[in-house]
């Protein structure tokens, strides 16, 4: 039985889980909170961090009844992320290492998403449809590689909500995402926004400079609601999430489909996505906000594939690295 413990941080969430063959044994988490209209920085964020990890890591040993002599092998988010928080948790990661005397993992963080996703839902070999704060990718397995068939060629969906969010001052607790997704339930008006699909890849920073622009006007006018804002631009951008996603399933000749990272967690996404699935007789995939939200135990359970087939990251080799490709891991656990 290998047990392996995930340190992950990457941006305003600190988790720390702990997974034992497949099986989830812990998962607390934080959530670094600023006032509405505004976002998170890299240094304030690392702080929240710091003042909370070792809080977590007490949490995390405690709620699985383990000791430290119990794990087998500590893994960390290598990458993507923010620079202060990732090497924050890094360096926890490191020093717990070296005090446990156990071997460390560095994850790819998007990986880790895809490996949750896996594990939770029971998918076998689907598309992969990565959505958060600070990725877009749609994502299929072939030949050892996670290839990306499509992505955000600027922002990333999540941001643009978030963005959109501090706009209008709306709430970021629980999140801004959750609380558009909230707002936009009431929306009874569909405003038109600019939708840019090109190829295989989507663009949001179009979308974004438009409804900045115009949403106070419109509000003021008495034109349209703010709910009607947050149903438009809901709409719009998981419309075009749903085309790319469809279109790599052609090319694939896949039958499922796994949503995973913060934005999966939206139940009109979900509905969304279902709809074209039930279309084309597949399956979809998705979870709750406890794995779609960054997660210790994500990153514990890539760990754990990697370091069944003899993976492990050299000290000298621990460092962080902002944008981790997707596509640059060798995924030696799958055929």
């Amino acid at each position: 039985m290998t047990v392996v413990i995930g340190f992950e941080g990457s941006a305003n969430k600190i988790g720390i889980g702990i997974v034992r063959d497949g099986e989830v044994l812990s998962n607390p988490r934080r959530t670094y909170i600023t006032p509405p209209g505004q976002g998170f920085l890299p240094r304030e964020t690392a702080k929240h961090h710091r003042g909370v990890i070792l809080t977590v890591l007490r949490e995390a040993l405690d709620e699985a009844g383990l000791k430290p002599a119990d794990i087998d092998c500590v893994a960390y988010t290598k990458g993507p992320g923010m620079g202060a928080p990732l090497l924050t948790v890094a360096l926890v990661a490191r020093t717990v290492a070296q005090l446990w005397g156990k071997p460390l993992v560095g994850v790819n963080h998007c990986i880790g998403h895809i490996e949750m996703g896996r594990l939770i839902t029971g998918a076998n070999n689907p598309t992969v449809l990565y959505v958060s704060g600070g990725n877009t990718q749609v994502i299929a397995y072939s030949e050892r590689r996670y290839r990306i068939f499509g992505e955000t060629i600027d922002i990333a969906v999540g941001n643009c909500l978030d963005r959109f969010a501090r706009v209008i001052k709306i709430s970021n607790d629980p999140s801004p995402g959750y609380n558009i997704e909230q707002m936009a339930k009431k929306g009874k008006q569909y405003i038109e926004l600019p939708y840019t699909v090109k190829g295989m890849d989507v663009s949001f920073s179009g979308i974004l400079s438009y409804i900045e622009e115009m949403a106070h006007k419109m509000l003021s006018s008495g034109q349209c609601t703010a709910e009607d804002l947050c149903f438009s631009l809901q709409e719009t951008l998981f419309s075009m999430l749903v085309e790319i996603t469809e279109r790599a399933m052609a090319h694939c000749g896949s039958q499922e489909v796994l949503i995973v990272g913060g934005v999966g967690c939206n139940l009109r996404l979900q509905e969304m996505m279902g709809v074209m699935c039930e279309e084309r007789g597949a399956h979809l995939f998705a979870t709750d906000e406890r794995f779609c939200i960054d997660n210790g135990a994500m990153i514990a359970q890539a760990g754990w594939e990697m370091f069944r087939m003899g993976q492990v990251t050299e000290l000298s080799d621990s460092w962080i690295t902002q944008r981790y490709r997707t596509d640059e891991v060798e995924v030696t656990w799958r055929d």
